[in-house]
C-alpha cells in the first residue's frame, strides 16, 4: 500500500480528527506539519496541494483529498473496517449529524482566519472575540449534550468510537484551551474522556505531534 502523508499542523482540531481516524483504522502515515501561527498553510507549494490553503490535506496514490468530514468519509469507504460508522442507515445519519454540529456549526465560526478577520477587519477587542467563540462553542455544545444523552453508551454513539467521537474530542480540547466551562456537558464530557483513554485517541493528541512546540 502507498504511504498516506497527512498535511496538518499540531494544535489544528481538522487534522486531529483526521489523526484519530487514521490511528482507529490502524492506518500508518506520515505528517508534514504547516505552522498556521507563520501563515505556512498558504505557500504556493502547499496551495498546490491543497488549493484553499488550509488544513488537514491527506496524499494518497497521486490524489490529494481535504476537508476533514470528506477525508473521514473516504476513509471509511477505502478502509471499511473497522468501522467509524454503526451499521444501520438511522444511526449513521446521527453520526454525521453530531459531526456535522462540530464541522458545521461550531468549528467554522471559531476557526483562526475568522478569528483574526474579527481583530484586524472588524477592530473587535479580545474580549468580545472570547466571547464569539464562548457563545458557538456552547450553543453547539448544548445540542451534542441532547444527543449524546439520547444515543451514548460510553462513546458520543453508542458503545464503540464513530466518526461523532473523531470530532467531539478534538472540539473538546479546544474548549478546554480557551477556558469554557464544560460544567453544563456531562454527557459530552464523559463521552470525551471515555475516547480519550482508547490508544488511538492518545496518539492522536495535539502534544504528541512531531511538529508540536516544546514542552
Amino acid at each position: 500500500m502507498s504511504k498516506l502523508i497527512l498535511h496538518g499542523y499540531w494544535r489544528s482540531s481538522a487534522a486531529y480528527r483526521v489523526r484519530i481516524a487514521l490511528n482507529l483504522k490502524g492506518l500508518a502515515y506520515d505528517q508534514v506539519g504547516h505552522d498556521l501561527r507563520r501563515g505556512e498553510q498558504k505557500n504556493p507549494a502547499y496551495r498546490a496541494i491543497a488549493p484553499a490553503g488550509l488544513v488537514p490535506a491527506v496524499e494518497y496514490e497521486g490524489q490529494t483529498f481535504i476537508q476533514s468530514l470528506a477525508i473521514l468519509e473516504w476513509l471509511e469507504e477505502r478502509w471499511p473496517s473497522p468501522a467509524l460508522l454503526p451499521g444501520a442507515i438511522e444511526q449513521r445519519a446521527i453520526v454525521r449529524a453530531m459531526a456535522g454540529t462540530i464541522a458545521a456549526d461550531i468549528h467554522p465560526l471559531n476557526n483562526l482566519r475568522i478569528l483574526k478577520y474579527l481583530k484586524n477587519e472588524f477592530e473587535r477587542p479580545q474580549q468580545q472575540i472570547d466571547g464569539w467563540v464562548a457563545h458557538w462553542i456552547d450553543e453547539g455544545f448544548a445540542a451534542l449534550e441532547v444527543m449524546i444523552a439520547r444515543h451514548g453508551n460510553g462513546f458520543a454513539f453508542g458503545d464503540f468510537p464513530t466518526m461523532a467521537d473523531c470530532f467531539v474530542v478534538p472540539q473538546v480540547y479546544n474548549a478546554e484551551r480557551v477556558g469554557i466551562d464544560l460544567a453544563p456537558y456531562p454527557q459530552l464530557t464523559a463521552a470525551a474522556a471515555t475516547a480519550r483513554a482508547h490508544p488511538a485517541f492518545a496518539a492522536a493528541h495535539p502534544d504528541r505531534q512531531p511538529d508540536a512546540d516544546p514542552a
